[in-house]
């Protein structure tokens, strides 16, 4: 059952607003984490912030599009590339102990 191929659009942009939220998230508690560890810490959380402005940058425009418009091939990689660093990142900083 495929459903109304209408509401793909709708369902595709709250998808990707969903992955954005997220990212904000994570990238939020980052920089929290990031920015107790001196100038190392301050270092990863900006780090942290370039690759959610990467992230924005690619996935806005797939969350707010409208009509027929076709995605480069390569924005749906570098967002999950995106979260894949963030979570690295994040371990990064667990593990070097800077909370």
């Amino acid at each position: 059952m495929t459903g109304d191929p209408g509401l793909q659009p709708e369902r595709t942009r709250l998808a990707w607003r969903r992955t954005l939220l997220t990212l904000t998230g994570v990238t939020v508690l980052l920089v929290r984490l990031a920015l107790t560890g001196g100038a190392t810490g301050a270092a990863l959380a900006g780090l942290a912030v370039l690759a959610w402005l990467g992230a924005l940058a690619v996935s806005w425009r797939r969350a707010t599009g409208t009509g027929v418009w076709r995605p480069p091939r390569w924005s749906f990689p570098l967002t999950a590339l995106t979260a894949a660093g963030l979570a690295l990142l994040g371990v990064v900083l667990v593990v070097a102990g800077l909370r």
